[in-house]
Protein backbone atom coordinates (compact mmCIF):
# COMPACT_ATOMS: atom_id res chain seq x y z
CA UNK A 1 0.00 0.00 0.00
CA UNK A 2 1.16 3.50 -1.05
CA UNK A 3 1.95 6.45 1.60
CA UNK A 4 -1.25 8.27 0.32
CA UNK A 5 -3.40 5.30 0.28
CA UNK A 6 -2.30 4.21 3.58
CA UNK A 7 -3.19 8.25 4.51
CA UNK A 8 -6.62 7.79 3.03
CA UNK A 9 -7.39 4.42 4.63
CA UNK A 10 -6.26 6.39 8.31
CA UNK A 11 -8.20 8.79 7.77
CA UNK A 12 -11.43 6.59 6.61
CA UNK A 13 -10.88 4.79 9.69
CA UNK A 14 -10.59 8.04 12.11
CA UNK A 15 -13.56 9.02 10.42
CA UNK A 16 -15.42 5.89 11.17
CA UNK A 17 -14.17 5.93 14.78
CA UNK A 18 -15.16 9.46 15.33
CA UNK A 19 -18.82 9.01 14.03
CA UNK A 20 -19.69 5.38 15.97
CA UNK A 21 -18.10 7.77 19.02
CA UNK A 22 -20.79 10.30 18.26
CA UNK A 23 -23.64 8.16 18.21
CA UNK A 24 -22.84 5.98 21.34
CA UNK A 25 -21.43 8.49 23.39
CA UNK A 26 -23.87 11.96 23.48
CA UNK A 27 -22.39 14.48 24.61
CA UNK A 28 -24.06 15.79 27.96
CA UNK A 29 -27.26 18.24 27.94
CA UNK A 30 -26.42 20.94 30.33
CA UNK A 31 -29.22 23.70 29.23
CA UNK A 32 -32.93 23.77 30.36
CA UNK A 33 -34.68 22.80 27.41
CA UNK A 34 -36.97 20.14 26.26
CA UNK A 35 -33.95 17.21 25.29
CA UNK A 36 -32.99 17.64 28.26
CA UNK A 37 -36.43 16.55 30.22
CA UNK A 38 -36.99 12.97 31.29
CA UNK A 39 -40.04 11.95 32.71
CA UNK A 40 -40.79 9.79 35.70
CA UNK A 41 -43.99 7.83 35.78
CA UNK A 42 -45.38 7.59 39.65
CA UNK A 43 -47.97 4.96 38.97
CA UNK A 44 -51.87 5.70 37.94
CA UNK A 45 -50.56 6.95 34.36
CA UNK A 46 -49.03 10.09 36.83
CA UNK A 47 -45.63 11.57 36.09
CA UNK A 48 -43.22 14.13 37.04
CA UNK A 49 -40.14 15.65 34.98
CA UNK A 50 -36.23 16.10 35.79
CA UNK A 51 -33.89 17.83 33.60
CA UNK A 52 -31.10 15.63 33.31
CA UNK A 53 -27.60 15.72 31.25
CA UNK A 54 -27.68 11.95 30.37
CA UNK A 55 -30.78 9.86 29.53
CA UNK A 56 -32.40 7.90 32.13
CA UNK A 57 -33.16 4.47 30.42
CA UNK A 58 -29.91 4.00 28.06
CA UNK A 59 -26.69 1.99 29.04
CA UNK A 60 -24.35 4.22 29.66
CA UNK A 61 -21.19 2.47 31.30
CA UNK A 62 -19.21 5.90 31.61
CA UNK A 63 -21.19 7.36 34.31
CA UNK A 64 -20.03 6.44 38.15
CA UNK A 65 -21.31 9.39 39.76
CA UNK A 66 -25.27 11.24 40.34
CA UNK A 67 -25.57 14.51 41.55
CA UNK A 68 -29.02 15.17 42.64
CA UNK A 69 -30.12 18.99 43.19
CA UNK A 70 -33.23 20.37 44.38
CA UNK A 71 -35.14 23.23 43.71
CA UNK A 72 -36.15 25.67 46.71
CA UNK A 73 -39.67 27.37 47.78
CA UNK A 74 -39.64 29.05 44.08
CA UNK A 75 -39.46 25.97 41.74
CA UNK A 76 -36.83 27.61 39.53
CA UNK A 77 -35.92 23.89 38.80
CA UNK A 78 -33.99 25.86 35.61
CA UNK A 79 -32.01 27.77 37.23
CA UNK A 80 -30.86 25.05 39.72
CA UNK A 81 -30.09 22.83 36.76
CA UNK A 82 -27.84 25.30 34.96
CA UNK A 83 -26.07 25.81 38.33
CA UNK A 84 -25.89 21.94 39.15
CA UNK A 85 -24.51 22.00 35.17
CA UNK A 86 -21.81 24.65 36.29
CA UNK A 87 -20.80 22.73 39.43
CA UNK A 88 -19.79 19.56 37.25
CA UNK A 89 -17.92 21.58 34.92
CA UNK A 90 -15.78 23.41 37.17
CA UNK A 91 -15.38 19.97 38.47
CA UNK A 92 -14.49 18.53 35.38
CA UNK A 93 -17.40 16.33 35.88
CA UNK A 94 -19.48 16.23 33.25
CA UNK A 95 -18.38 13.39 31.95
CA UNK A 96 -19.00 10.98 34.31
CA UNK A 97 -21.87 12.27 36.48
CA UNK A 98 -25.38 12.38 35.33
CA UNK A 99 -26.83 15.82 37.29
CA UNK A 100 -30.46 15.73 37.73
CA UNK A 101 -32.84 18.28 38.92
CA UNK A 102 -36.49 17.57 39.72
CA UNK A 103 -39.12 19.44 39.71
CA UNK A 104 -42.05 19.88 42.03
CA UNK A 105 -44.41 21.73 39.88
CA UNK A 106 -47.55 23.97 41.18
CA UNK A 107 -50.58 25.49 39.86
CA UNK A 108 -53.36 26.69 42.27
CA UNK A 109 -54.88 29.41 39.77
CA UNK A 110 -53.66 32.20 42.02
CA UNK A 111 -50.41 32.61 43.45
CA UNK A 112 -48.57 29.33 41.88
CA UNK A 113 -49.22 29.28 38.37
CA UNK A 114 -46.65 26.37 36.69
CA UNK A 115 -47.65 25.46 33.33
CA UNK A 116 -48.42 21.37 33.53
CA UNK A 117 -48.16 19.06 30.51
CA UNK A 118 -50.72 16.21 30.61
CA UNK A 119 -50.79 13.73 33.47
CA UNK A 120 -48.06 16.25 35.16
CA UNK A 121 -48.38 15.60 38.89
CA UNK A 122 -49.87 19.22 40.71
CA UNK A 123 -48.02 19.34 43.77
CA UNK A 124 -49.52 21.64 46.84
CA UNK A 125 -48.47 25.58 46.32
CA UNK A 126 -47.47 25.09 50.09
CA UNK A 127 -44.37 24.93 50.10
CA UNK A 128 -44.10 23.01 53.38
CA UNK A 129 -46.12 19.96 51.79
CA UNK A 130 -43.82 18.81 49.17
CA UNK A 131 -40.45 20.19 51.14
CA UNK A 132 -41.63 17.57 53.74
CA UNK A 133 -43.17 14.47 51.97
CA UNK A 134 -46.78 15.56 51.47
CA UNK A 135 -49.22 14.34 49.57
CA UNK A 136 -49.86 15.77 45.95
CA UNK A 137 -52.80 17.81 44.63
CA UNK A 138 -55.96 15.74 44.59
CA UNK A 139 -54.08 12.62 44.83
CA UNK A 140 -53.41 11.31 48.56
CA UNK A 141 -51.71 8.11 47.51
CA UNK A 142 -48.69 10.26 46.43
CA UNK A 143 -45.98 12.05 48.01
CA UNK A 144 -43.07 13.85 46.97
CA UNK A 145 -40.71 11.75 48.68
CA UNK A 146 -42.00 9.23 46.62
CA UNK A 147 -41.40 10.86 43.74
CA UNK A 148 -37.65 10.89 45.24
CA UNK A 149 -37.64 7.42 45.59
CA UNK A 150 -38.42 6.95 41.74
CA UNK A 151 -35.50 9.16 40.84
CA UNK A 152 -32.80 7.46 43.19
CA UNK A 153 -34.60 3.62 41.18
CA UNK A 154 -33.68 4.77 38.58
CA UNK A 155 -30.74 5.47 39.06
CA UNK A 156 -29.83 2.28 40.33
CA UNK A 157 -30.90 0.09 37.61
CA UNK A 158 -27.74 -1.79 36.55
CA UNK A 159 -28.58 -2.63 33.27
CA UNK A 160 -28.78 1.25 32.66
CA UNK A 161 -25.80 2.81 34.51
CA UNK A 162 -23.47 -0.31 35.56
CA UNK A 163 -20.67 1.82 36.48
CA UNK A 164 -22.47 3.71 39.08
CA UNK A 165 -20.70 4.37 42.34
CA UNK A 166 -21.78 7.41 44.22
CA UNK A 167 -25.14 9.41 44.88
CA UNK A 168 -25.44 12.63 46.08
CA UNK A 169 -28.78 14.20 47.20
CA UNK A 170 -28.32 17.97 47.87
CA UNK A 171 -30.98 20.97 48.09
CA UNK A 172 -30.66 24.60 48.86
CA UNK A 173 -32.88 26.52 50.76
CA UNK A 174 -36.47 24.97 50.56
CA UNK A 175 -34.93 22.01 48.35
CA UNK A 176 -32.44 22.02 52.14
CA UNK A 177 -35.67 21.41 53.78
CA UNK A 178 -36.93 18.92 51.04
CA UNK A 179 -33.26 16.56 51.44
CA UNK A 180 -33.17 16.90 55.32
CA UNK A 181 -36.27 15.55 55.72
CA UNK A 182 -36.09 12.90 53.07
CA UNK A 183 -32.29 11.73 54.33
CA UNK A 184 -34.45 10.96 57.91
CA UNK A 185 -37.55 9.62 56.27
CA UNK A 186 -36.74 7.37 53.10
CA UNK A 187 -37.20 3.60 53.24
CA UNK A 188 -34.88 2.84 50.59
CA UNK A 189 -31.71 4.47 51.03
CA UNK A 190 -30.17 0.70 52.16
CA UNK A 191 -31.92 -0.98 49.33
CA UNK A 192 -30.45 0.71 46.32
CA UNK A 193 -26.88 -1.35 46.08
CA UNK A 194 -25.59 2.20 45.39
CA UNK A 195 -23.97 4.60 48.24
CA UNK A 196 -26.06 7.73 48.88
CA UNK A 197 -25.05 10.62 50.43
CA UNK A 198 -27.04 13.86 51.05
CA UNK A 199 -26.15 17.73 51.28
CA UNK A 200 -28.74 20.33 53.29
CA UNK A 201 -27.28 23.86 51.81
CA UNK A 202 -29.40 26.65 53.42
CA UNK A 203 -32.26 25.32 54.74
CA UNK A 204 -35.06 27.97 57.06
CA UNK A 205 -35.72 24.80 59.31
CA UNK A 206 -34.81 21.22 60.64
CA UNK A 207 -37.09 18.11 61.97
CA UNK A 208 -36.07 17.85 65.32
CA UNK A 209 -36.03 14.39 66.92
CA UNK A 210 -36.84 16.22 70.80
CA UNK A 211 -38.09 18.93 72.49
CA UNK A 212 -34.69 21.24 72.60
CA UNK A 213 -34.27 23.97 71.07
CA UNK A 214 -31.01 25.92 71.56
CA UNK A 215 -31.15 28.92 73.90
CA UNK A 216 -30.59 32.20 72.33
CA UNK A 217 -26.92 34.01 73.37
CA UNK A 218 -25.36 30.64 74.31
CA UNK A 219 -24.66 27.07 72.91
CA UNK A 220 -26.83 25.50 75.22
CA UNK A 221 -30.31 23.11 74.28
CA UNK A 222 -32.74 23.41 76.98
CA UNK A 223 -36.80 22.20 76.28
CA UNK A 224 -38.69 24.75 74.63
CA UNK A 225 -40.02 27.29 76.82
CA UNK A 226 -43.19 28.73 74.80
CA UNK A 227 -44.75 25.64 73.63
CA UNK A 228 -47.86 26.44 75.40
CA UNK A 229 -48.24 29.43 72.61
CA UNK A 230 -46.01 27.99 69.97
CA UNK A 231 -47.92 24.74 69.68
CA UNK A 232 -46.58 24.05 66.31
CA UNK A 233 -43.12 24.06 67.51
CA UNK A 234 -42.15 20.07 67.70
CA UNK A 235 -45.23 19.57 64.55
CA UNK A 236 -44.28 17.78 61.54
CA UNK A 237 -42.08 19.73 60.13
CA UNK A 238 -40.49 21.14 62.28
CA UNK A 239 -40.53 18.15 65.25
CA UNK A 240 -41.25 14.59 64.89
CA UNK A 241 -45.42 14.80 66.31
CA UNK A 242 -48.35 14.84 64.22
CA UNK A 243 -46.63 13.36 60.82
CA UNK A 244 -48.47 12.83 58.21
CA UNK A 245 -48.02 11.74 54.29
CA UNK A 246 -44.47 9.74 53.53
CA UNK A 247 -43.04 10.57 56.65
CA UNK A 248 -45.71 8.74 59.02
CA UNK A 249 -44.99 5.54 57.47
CA UNK A 250 -41.66 5.62 59.62
CA UNK A 251 -41.91 5.45 63.63
CA UNK A 252 -40.03 7.92 65.60
CA UNK A 253 -37.30 5.48 66.89
CA UNK A 254 -36.62 4.32 63.23
CA UNK A 255 -36.37 8.51 62.05
CA UNK A 256 -33.82 9.23 64.65
CA UNK A 257 -31.48 6.14 64.15
CA UNK A 258 -31.77 7.36 60.33
CA UNK A 259 -31.27 10.86 60.82
CA UNK A 260 -27.84 9.75 62.71
CA UNK A 261 -26.73 6.46 60.67
CA UNK A 262 -27.05 8.28 57.25
CA UNK A 263 -24.37 10.57 55.84
CA UNK A 264 -24.80 13.99 55.72
CA UNK A 265 -23.21 17.33 55.17
CA UNK A 266 -24.80 19.81 57.02
CA UNK A 267 -23.77 23.79 55.03
CA UNK A 268 -24.31 27.03 55.52
CA UNK A 269 -23.34 30.46 54.04
CA UNK A 270 -20.97 32.82 55.74
CA UNK A 271 -23.57 35.65 55.06
CA UNK A 272 -26.42 33.85 55.08
CA UNK A 273 -27.66 35.98 58.36
CA UNK A 274 -30.40 38.30 57.15
CA UNK A 275 -34.40 37.63 57.43
CA UNK A 276 -35.10 38.28 53.52
CA UNK A 277 -34.96 35.92 50.91
CA UNK A 278 -38.43 34.44 52.09
CA UNK A 279 -36.69 33.18 55.12
CA UNK A 280 -39.42 31.04 58.00
CA UNK A 281 -40.14 33.36 60.47
CA UNK A 282 -42.86 31.60 62.49
CA UNK A 283 -42.16 31.01 65.58
CA UNK A 284 -41.72 26.96 65.51
CA UNK A 285 -39.25 28.15 62.74
CA UNK A 286 -37.50 30.85 64.88
CA UNK A 287 -37.14 28.58 68.14
CA UNK A 288 -34.78 27.23 66.01
CA UNK A 289 -32.72 30.01 65.64
CA UNK A 290 -33.00 33.79 64.77
CA UNK A 291 -31.47 32.86 60.89
CA UNK A 292 -30.29 30.18 58.28
CA UNK A 293 -26.74 29.92 59.59
CA UNK A 294 -27.49 29.70 63.19
CA UNK A 295 -30.09 27.51 62.94
CA UNK A 296 -27.74 25.27 60.69
CA UNK A 297 -25.51 25.44 63.44
CA UNK A 298 -27.54 24.66 66.48
CA UNK A 299 -28.85 22.24 64.99
CA UNK A 300 -25.86 19.92 63.26
CA UNK A 301 -24.13 20.74 66.99
CA UNK A 302 -27.30 19.87 68.51
CA UNK A 303 -27.95 15.92 67.04
CA UNK A 304 -23.59 15.81 67.45
CA UNK A 305 -24.02 16.28 70.84
CA UNK A 306 -27.04 14.53 72.15
CA UNK A 307 -27.50 11.59 69.34
CA UNK A 308 -23.84 11.70 68.45
CA UNK A 309 -23.96 11.82 64.83
CA UNK A 310 -20.90 12.52 62.62
CA UNK A 311 -22.25 14.86 60.28
CA UNK A 312 -19.79 17.58 59.02
CA UNK A 313 -20.64 20.88 58.91
CA UNK A 314 -19.45 23.56 57.27
CA UNK A 315 -19.68 27.56 56.71
CA UNK A 316 -19.04 28.62 53.50
CA UNK A 317 -17.35 31.48 52.96
CA UNK A 318 -18.56 34.86 51.63
CA UNK A 319 -21.88 33.00 50.26
CA UNK A 320 -25.64 34.60 51.21
CA UNK A 321 -28.64 32.78 50.73
CA UNK A 322 -27.44 31.57 47.48
CA UNK A 323 -27.56 27.91 45.27
CA UNK A 324 -24.83 29.07 42.84
CA UNK A 325 -22.44 30.68 45.12
CA UNK A 326 -22.72 27.69 47.56
CA UNK A 327 -22.76 24.80 45.20
CA UNK A 328 -20.16 26.08 42.80
CA UNK A 329 -17.33 27.36 46.03
CA UNK A 330 -14.08 25.61 45.78
CA UNK A 331 -14.56 23.69 49.09
CA UNK A 332 -17.94 22.42 48.24
CA UNK A 333 -17.29 21.24 44.99
CA UNK A 334 -15.35 17.81 46.68
CA UNK A 335 -18.12 16.88 48.10
CA UNK A 336 -20.57 17.16 45.50
CA UNK A 337 -18.10 15.13 43.29
CA UNK A 338 -16.23 12.85 45.48
CA UNK A 339 -13.53 11.12 44.95
CA UNK A 340 -14.40 7.26 44.11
Amino acid sequence: MSIVARIVWLSACALTGLATLSATAAPPCTADKDECVRWIALGSGARSFVYSTYALDGRNEAITRALIVIHGTGRDVDTYFRTAAAAAFLAGALDDTIVISPRFASNNGKTCKDRLAADEVNWPCNGNSWRSGGVAAGNAALTSFDFMDEVLRALARKDVFPSLKSIVVSGHSGGGQFVARYQMANRVHDTLGVPVRYVVANPSSYAYPDANRPVAGSEDFKPFGDAASCTGYDRWPYGLHDRGGYSSRVDDAQLKQQLVARPVTYMAGELDTLRGAALDTTCPAMAQGANRRARAQAFAGYIGQSYGAQHPFMIVRLCGHSARCMFTADAVLPILFPQL
